[in-house]
């Protein structure tokens, strides 16, 4: 079961450029320990620095993923295409294996991970195509 947006994720050029809109035009504040302030959080699978920006009182967050220099990942690929903006929406669930079949068997396409060694999932990822137009994560539900 999917129990609430865990965080929006947005492509960006660079952490100044999101912080102008993010930071200082909506007032969101950076989460400095999850977010490794100042350098950022790599990613070395899609070869990004990720920063993590606090909504309100929630729980929910703003990801802002920074492709690194010379980057070839789908993110640095997403961001040449399209400009920066809305990259991705993630849910936390209470079982990331268990929700991904449900997807799955609803028709939704899975983007292949890695798994654990004994075939599980730790998160989950869905094409955009068939999902109207969405690129969806999954992640386990955790207590910030």
């Amino acid at each position: 079961m999917l129990s609430r947006i865990d965080h929006v994720g947005v492509v960006a050029n660079s952490i100044d450029e999101a912080n102008a809109i993010l930071g200082d035009a909506l007032g969101l504040v950076i989460d400095e320990p999850r977010s490794k302030w100042p350098e950022g959080s790599y990613f070395a699978p899609e070869q990004t620095y990720n920063f993590f920006f606090k909504v309100g009182e929630g729980e929910t967050c703003v990801e802002v993923l920074v492709p690194a220099p010379g980057a070839t990942s789908g993110t640095a690929r997403y961001l040449e295409r399209r400009g920066p903006g809305l990259h991705h929406i993630c849910y936390a669930c209470t079982d990331v294996h268990v929700e991904a079949d449900r997807l799955v068997a609803a028709g939704l396409s899975e983007i292949a991970l890695p798994r654990t060694s004994d075939g599980r999932r730790t998160v989950a990822f869905f094409r955009p195509q068939g999902n109207a137009g969405i690129l969806t994560e999954l992640v386990p539900l955790r207590d910030r």
